[in-house]
């Protein structure tokens, strides 16, 4: 499902924002991450915080590990990262206290690692026009406005090396062609662009720089004061755009599935995914929930379903470099197979599977499109067990709701997941 990720920057790491919320140290490839990993909830929602400067703010801007921390978040499996940040001023309309969603970046750093594509041979150029994810922007602008909060919808931000702040030259210049200037948005959103996580910035303006004449130089007790002032504004819109940030998800998914009405036959509300096959969005996301779900699983193999499964399933298997078995009906298999007989409404049917596809003691994801009265899920399961593996759990893409079919599953002791549900009539 929808994982968030959230950087923490100064004061805006509060583990509190999160519901039965426990520590995880991780390492990458790239080092260790900033901080440990806070892991809970919010509102149902399973959330991750990094604290970009360490806990104690001990991390000065060079030295943040910008790729431990973005890997770090994508190894947990997050699917959209929201970065809280200070930010200084270079606009009048922009005062202190004002939230900022930035929309561009102009890069004015000099020593950080900033990209993942730098080992000899794996030479890319990611396209970076829209660096900031509009969708996340547009959930982060419209809570603004529900909440009366004073706010700006984009916004150029420069970035700067630090740690020290700008002289007023560098000011003076930066207002050119910049809004606010900060010292840690880049190079996190191009990192996350490379791993193809939306990330938005949620930026709280605390000072002018040092371009304003009757203002007082920014300094870092100006900026901690202004955060802690204005932090509860920030949780607050986390608190209340997170969630709905996992159900567009969920609606859009949901929106790509067409009904059918009396197919295959008068009464039957048929759940056509070839309309989600169809768009290449949707079914990222779907594909994603999958894989974040089973990515930490000890899955030894996939088993899919005949015959949309099959495409679920291996889409999930190639992602998850696992293997893939197919479960087919009668006939279509060319090696000697094992079967298994299951009663329908009137008469009976079988499915197959290959008696060397599965060994004794793997054990076995199985996935198909749609869970309904789950009589060849039953099945299926039943010729994993026969060849001596263990189901670890059904997925499925769409549940039918009131035709029982999750509790027959789970009264044969399997368990069930399924990412959309449609009420359907027995």
């Amino acid at each position: 499902m929808v994982k968030i990720g959230i950087i923490g920057g100064s004061g805006l790491d509060d583990p509190k924002l999160l519901e039965d919320y426990n520590e995880k140290q991780v390492s990458t490839p790239y080092g260790s991450p900033s901080s440990k990993l806070t892991c809970g909830k919010i509102q149902g929602v399973e959330v991750v915080i990094l604290a970009r400067h360490d806990k104690n703010h001990e991390i000065n801007p060079t030295k943040i590990n910008y790729r431990a921390n973005i890997q770090a978040l994508k190894q947990e499996g997050c699917t959209h990262i929201l970065a809280t940040s200070a930010v200084g001023s270079l606009k009048e309309e922009i005062k202190p206290s004002h939230l900022v969603f930035p929309d561009q970046f102009l890069d004015f750093t000099k020593f950080r690692k900033n990209t993942f594509f730098d080992n000899y041979g794996n030479v890319q150029h990611p396209q970076m026009s829209e660096p900031f994810s509009k969708n996340l922007r547009e959930f982060l602008i419209e809570e603004c406005k529900i909440q009366n909060f004073s706010y700006h919808s984009k916004a150029t931000i420069v970035v700067i090396e630090g740690p020290r702040f700008s002289t007023k030259a560098e000011s003076y210049m930066f207002r050119n062609f910049a809004d606010i200037i900060g010292m840690t948005t880049f190079p996190e959103v191009a990192l996350a662009n490379e791993l193809n996580i939306p990330y938005a910035s949620l930026a709280m303006s605390t000072d002018y720089d040092c371009w304003k004449e009757e203002e007082i130089p920014v300094t870092m007790e100006m900026v901690m004061k202004t955060m802690k002032e204005n932090a509860e504004k920030v949780k607050k819109i986390l608190i209340n755009v997170i969630p709905k940030i996992a159900n567009k998800d969920l609606e859009l998914i949901k929106s790509k599935i067409r009904t059918i009405p009396n197919f295959p036959k008068p009464g039957i509300m048929f759940r056509d995914i070839t309309t989600l096959l169809a768009d290449p969005e949707a079914m990222k996301r779907t594909m994603e929930i999958l894989y974040n779900r089973y990515k930490d699983k000890n899955i030894n193999a996939i088993a899919g379903i005949e015959s949309r499964g099959f495409i679920v399933a291996a889409i999930l298997a190639d992602k998850l470099k696992l293997p893939l078995i197919p479960i087919r009906k009668p006939g279509k298999l060319p090696y000697e197979t094992v079967s298994q007989e299951y009663q329908l409404e009137y008469g009976t049917d079988k499915v197959e599977v290959h008696k060397d596809a599965i060994k004794p003691g793997q054990t076995i994801l199985l996935v198909d499109d749609l869970v309904a009265t789950s009589g060849t899920a039953l099945a299926s399961c039943s010729l994993i067990e026969k060849l001596g593996g263990k189901v670890e759990e059904c997925a499925f893409i769409i549940e039918l709701d009131g035709l029982g079919g999750r509790k027959k599953l789970e009264d044969k002791g399997h368990k069930v997941f399924s990412i959309i549900n449609f009420e359907e009539s027995g």
